[in-house]
């Protein structure tokens, strides 16, 4: 895990990098932070209800043609999913550390789609379980500590380099042994480049 790191920061460096010397396409770095829907599937057949939370984090963009861009990202982000029936609620919180990287496309100026890999590396997470008032339980069990699957999304991006996006995570790597469930989130941020 400390290798990925370690290699995930040398190339934000390297982005930085390149953002010194390409500005005439717009290349930059910036901060992006959102609100989270988060839930799982088990076997691809049902989704849990949804833990809300939220993501914040930095990026650096670099632009490798007029209309397109790669956009690698460190965010910290809150997962998990929730649980609701007679006998109570169970949620599930699942905190990563997650690095994206995106190719992004500006079909007409401003507007963008993207879509690229992600992995996430678990670093921290409680179960809770609220049971009406009668009895309430927090324990932890250990998920997998990676994650990885693929984002989809788009937004909107202005000249001053403030952006609006929705992001969609499909993760791939099961959460736990058992059940096989897979993270899915929804993501809707506003970054700002500098």
């Amino acid at each position: 895990m400390k290798t990925t790191l370690f290699t995930f920061l040398m190339a934000f460096a390297l982005f930085f990098q390149t953002e010194a010397q390409n500005d005439n396409l717009k290349s930059g770095i910036g901060i992006k932070g959102g609100y989270n829907l988060a839930a799982v599937s088990f076997d691809g057949d049902s989704e849990t209800g949804q833990r809300h939370g939220f993501h914040a984090g930095i990026y650096a963009e670099s632009y490798i043609a007029e209309v397109a861009s790669v956009q690698i990202e460190a965010l910290y982000s809150q997962q998990g999913f929730e649980i609701k029936d007679d006998s109570g609620t169970f949620t599930q919180k699942l905190d990563y550390i997650n690095l994206p990287i995106s190719l992004k496309i500006y079909p007409v100026q401003h507007f963008f789609v993207e879509a690229g890999p992600q992995i996430g590396i678990a670093v921290s997470h409680k179960e809770e379980f609220d049971g009406n008032g009668f009895f309430n339980i927090t324990s932890e069990e250990e998920p997998e500590n990676f994650d990885w699957g693929f984002n989809f999304g788009g937004g909107f991006k202005t000249d001053s380099g403030v952006t609006l996006g929705a992001r969609y995570h499909l993760g791939m790597g099961s959460v736990y042994e058992e059940s096989n469930p897979k993270n899915r989130v929804w993501q809707f941020y506003i970054g700002f480049g500098f």
